[in-house]
């Protein structure tokens, strides 16, 4: 398959043709009260739009204009510590740059943790995630897509989101009668918030996905450097040495829990970048996005 991706990346002048956005469900939406379908959406400090609320999760495709049967795939998980999703440049410029280079890209737009709209709060945005793998695997032959190379990456929370999906697939959280597998073929986590440890974690993220009373048992569940396992995927990250909001140490334990597994894994430390740059580290010289196009050379 190692042909496949460097033709793909060979075809860097492809642009995204026209996208389109579906329900990620069609029918009743999981763990999910009453509280309408409107999505709330305000401009944040920075000047990007960022979603508040999601009631109806969305997947937003972008096809490249290759029209080769085995094009791999991406499922992107933008960040906003589950408090907002900043779907712009964690998700939608992400969407354009991979589909440039002969992905087709599934933006989710998923569920952020609210109490007063759903039932198991830490558990709505794995399944909208495992829902979208299982979305496209199962829609391979509409989108041309070659099933056993679907990815997931995502940013800060999103990144989270990415890692409990790769290291905790087998979960049958929504229980839709398809056996179609959820299991990402390989991982990227952008600046990911990884663990629920006190110490190093992202307290928002936490707060917001688990609760100010977390126990022991949940708070282990949802550090996913506790949860690498032989079968989770190949995973490339990258952290900014200097970020203040998610400490690399996250980054530097995932690492150490793959190489442990003998997972195939990659680290891409920068000097500087802070947190949240998305696509463009404009303080590095090196950008994570040609490394990972190396690594996903070498993988496969």
């Amino acid at each position: 398959m190692k042909y496949l991706f460097a033709t793909f990346f060979i075809l860097s002048m492809f642009v995204a043709i026209a996208q389109q956005e579906i329900p990620l469900y069609t029918g009743r939406i999981p763990n999910s009260k009453n509280c309408g379908t409107n999505n709330e959406t305000e401009i944040n400090q920075l000047g990007r739009e960022v979603y508040k609320v999601v009631n109806t999760p969305t997947l937003t495709i972008y096809e490249p204009t290759n029209q080769d049967p085995q094009k791999p795939a991406i499922l992107i998980l933008p960040g906003g510590g589950y408090a907002v999703l900043a779907i712009h440049h964690e998700g939608h410029d992400v969407a354009k740059a991979f589909s440039a280079i002969g992905f087709t890209a599934f933006v989710l737009k998923y569920r952020l943790p609210n109490d007063s709209c759903m039932n198991n709060k830490e558990w709505v945005p794995l399944i909208d995630a495992q829902s979208a793998i299982k979305y496209i695997r199962s829609n391979s032959n509409k989108y041309a897509i070659n099933p056993n190379k679907i990815g997931v990456i995502g940013f800060s929370a999103g990144g989270h989101l990415a890692s409990t999906l790769a290291t905790q697939f087998n979960w049958n959280l929504y229980n839709d009668g398809s056996k179609t597998s959820a299991r990402p073929d390989f991982a990227i986590l952008g600046y990911p918030v990884i663990s629920m440890n006190e110490a190093f974690t992202h307290a928002g993220s936490k707060n917001k996905l688990l609760g100010q009373n977390v126990s022991i048992a949940n708070k282990e569940q949802f550090s996913s450097e506790l949860q690498v396992s032989k079968q989770t995927p190949p995973c490339f990250i990258f952290h900014a040495q200097d970020d203040k909001t998610v400490p690399a140490e996250n980054s530097l334990r995932m690492k150490a829990a793959l190489d442990a597994a003998n997972i195939p894994a990659e680290l891409l430390l920068m000097d500087e970048g802070g947190h949240g740059f998305g696509l463009h580290n404009k303080k590095s010289t090196i950008q994570w996005f040609e490394e990972m196009k190396k690594w996903l050379e070498i993988i496969n």
